[in-house]
């Protein structure tokens, strides 16, 4: 009988980082590297994360962000549901601006990108299983 971890494990949904989501992330606290480490691990299993919310602007719970305060800056993690059978982390960013707590027009403007070069990688990765699969 397979152990209950090895079985969830299986069923997860596997993440895939755009541009330099990954490597922004990795210079994060770690508080809040585990805080969006959750977030995402409750994504691979298809749900949400009570603390992950929608990025508005892009039209429901597609894009979500995960915004953690940490010793008194704000960070940021976005990520995408949006495409079947993955988990794509679009980018995560400190925010710089005291002022406001909307993302800058900046920050908006990559993850628009982002987003269009994960729904590329997916349909790409669509196209390579059907290959495969034959």
């Amino acid at each position: 009988m397979e152990p209950k971890g090895d079985r969830r494990r299986a069923s997860a949904k596997p993440v895939r980082w755009i541009g330099s989501s990954r490597d922004d992330l990795r210079a994060f606290p770690e508080a809040v590297r585990l805080r969006v480490g959750g977030a995402l691990w409750e994504a691979q299993l298809g749900r949400k994360a009570a603390w992950a919310k929608p990025l508005k602007g892009f039209g429901g719970a597609g894009v979500l962000e995960v915004v953690d305060d940490h010793d008194g800056d704000t960070y940021r993690a976005v990520y995408t549901v949006r495409l079947a059978g993955m988990v794509y982390v679009l980018h995560a960013f400190r925010k710089k601006s005291k002022s406001g707590v909307g993302t800058p027009r900046r920050e908006i403007a990559l993850v628009e990108q982002r987003l269009k070069r994960a729904g590329e990688d997916h349909d790409q990765w669509l196209a390579s299983r059907k290959t495969t699969s034959r």
